[in-house]
C-alpha cells in the first residue's frame, strides 16, 4: 500500500476485522501495522476524515459528502510487575486442613498483601515457608498485571473514544475532495492538490510532516510558557 515512501516504507499491515455495508460500502475495519516509528507517524490520522465526490451513479453531477472516523492506537507493551519489599506485608501461620485440621506444625503458610492496591494472596501448599512465599508472590505478580492490563484496557478505550469523537462532520480533521484533486487539512489549513498520490500513500509523508512540525511547535510554546 505504501511501497516506496520514505516515511512508511517496510511497514506491514495485518488485517484485523472488516465488516462491509451490504451496499458496496465499509461500516468498519480494524488493521496491526508493524513497523519503525508506525504511532509517532500515523496519530495524527486521528479523527474524523471527510470525502467530497460525484458517486458514478449520480446523473446530474451533484458533489456528495461521506465521512469516515478513524482512531490510531498504539499497542500497549507488556507489563513488566516489580514487587518492592516496601509495598508488601508478608505474615506467616500455620497450615490447617479441612475442618482446622493442623498439617503440619510449623508455621509454612504465607499471607502476602500488596499494600499499595490491598490485593492479598495465601499460599499453604508446600510445606516450605519458602516454596509458599515464592508461589505467593508468583500468583501476586499474576493478578497485578491482570489489574494493570484491566486499567490499560479502560484508558484504551477512553482514548478511542476521544478520537473517534461523536463522528460528527463539523470535527472533520482532513477532507479530500476527489472533483479538485484536493487534500485539505483543516488543523493546519494545509492544501494540497495531490489527491490520488496521498491516497496511495507516496505523498502522505508530506502531510504527516507538517503535522509534526506544528506538533512539535506547539509543544515547545507549552514548554515555554510553563517555565
Amino acid at each position: 500500500m505504501y511501497k516506496g515512501t520514505p516515511i512508511l516504507k517496510g511497514w506491514r499491515f495485518r488485517d484485523y476485522a472488516y465488516f462491509d455495508t451490504g451496499l458496496s460500502g465499509i461500516k468498519e475495519a480494524s488493521a496491526h501495522i508493524i513497523g519503525h516509528m508506525v504511532y509517532a507517524n500515523l496519530k495524527f490520522e486521528s479523527g474524523v476524515h471527510r470525502v467530497q465526490r460525484v458517486p458514478a451513479t449520480e446523473g446530474s453531477g451533484r458533489i456528495h459528502t461521506s465521512a469516515a472516523t478513524v482512531a490510531v492506537l498504539p499497542e500497549p507493551k507488556d507489563v513488566d510487575i516489580v514487587l518492592e519489599d516496601k509495598d508488601l506485608r508478608i505474615d506467616v501461620f500455620r497450615s490447617s486442613g479441612p475442618g482446622g485440621q493442623s498439617v503440619n506444625t510449623t508455621d509454612s503458610a504465607v499471607r502476602i498483601t500488596h499494600l499499595p492496591t490491598g490485593i492479598t494472596v495465601s499460599q499453604q501448599d508446600e510445606k516450605s515457608q519458602h516454596k509458599n512465599k515464592a508461589k505467593g508472590l508468583k500468583i501476586l505478580r499474576a493478578r497485578l498485571y491482570d489489574a494493570e492490563r484491566s486499567k490499560r484496557d479502560e484508558e484504551r478505550a477512553q482514548q478511542r473514544k476521544v478520537q473517534i469523537g461523536s463522528g460528527d462532520r463539523s470535527e472533520r480533521i482532513r477532507t479530500y475532495n476527489f472533483p479538485q484533486g484536493r487534500v485539505t487539512d483543516h488543523r493546519i489549513n494545509l492544501t494540497l492538490y495531490k489527491l490520488n498520490q496521498i491516497l496511495e500513500g507516496s505523498d502522505l509523508h508530506e502531510v504527516i510532516g507538517h503535522l509534526q512540525t506544528e506538533d512539535q511547535a506547539a509543544q515547545l510554546a507549552t514548554l515555554a510558557s510553563d517555565s
